[in-house]
């Protein structure tokens, strides 16, 4: 694939994603005062995981195109007279508010399912604490486009604890109620790690595999989709 094809397939998709992502999260905040009564709280607390994740991917997104626009991934224009990686820094931000959005995650389990968290909650918990520690790490290199790869698989390995627990508590749960909204959005999940899992592995090896980041940050737009529908747009 042509570098500035890809380029630009990436800019259009990506900045497409982000409007309809902040598109939902601003029609949520409009339909909160319709909500069924008795889950004004799961409606809040969907609404702040998705506002935050927008938060995040923002600042992801339009650093990358704001690199393309000025040379390439490797910019690193003057911010408050400091040169900064702002590929980088926004890979950190979005990094820090999926941590923050999983962890939203299990608030919504316990409120939606009448559960306590228990060992494997806390364990949870406990994982998304230890990668925002590792996030900390000056061995991430977030100045640089790409970070060392050990670091990378250092700081995805909660992540993918957290993750993947977030799933497999929504699916049982869910199918525990007959609830179809939480298995759904569990298996959404799973698709998302199976698109994400590659890159972090073999992109550096592969770069073509960079492109499956695509199809993952898709699946979050889905999911905000199907919450909207489920849960605000029937208020």
């Amino acid at each position: 694939m042509p570098e500035n094809f890809r380029m630009w397939f990436e800019i259009i998709f990506t900045l497409s994603y982000l409007i309809v992502l902040w598109t939902l999260v601003l029609a949520m905040k409009n339909r909160m005062e319709g909500i069924l009564k008795g889950k004004e709280k799961l409606a809040r607390l969907f609404y702040l995981s998705f506002g935050l994740l927008a938060f995040g991917d923002s600042f992801h997104i339009l650093g990358r195109v704001a690199a393309y626009a000025l040379g390439g991934l490797n910019a690193r224009p003057e911010i408050f007279g400091v040169p900064t990686g702002i590929v980088g820094i926004g890979a950190l931000a979005t990094s820090i508010t999926l941590t923050i959005f999983y962890a939203v995650m299990l608030l919504i389990w316990k409120e939606r399912f009448s559960k306590e968290y228990g060992w494997f909650g806390v364990f949870l918990f406990s994982a998304a604490l230890i990668r925002l520690i590792i996030l900390a790490f000056p061995g991430n290199n977030w100045q640089s486009p790409t970070s060392p790869y050990d670091w990378a698989i250092y700081r995805n390995i909660p992540f993918w604890v957290q993750g993947l627990g977030v799933a497999f508590l929504f699916w049982r749960g869910g199918r525990a109620e007959k609830d179809q909204l939480y298995p759904k959005l569990a298996w959404l999940f799973l698709l998302s790690f199976s698109f994400y899992t590659p890159v972090i592995f073999f992109a550096r090896q592969i770069p073509m595999l960079g492109m499956l980041m695509l199809p993952k940050t898709l699946v979050y737009g889905i999911v905000a989709y199907v919450v909207y529908k489920d849960l605000f747009k029937k208020g």
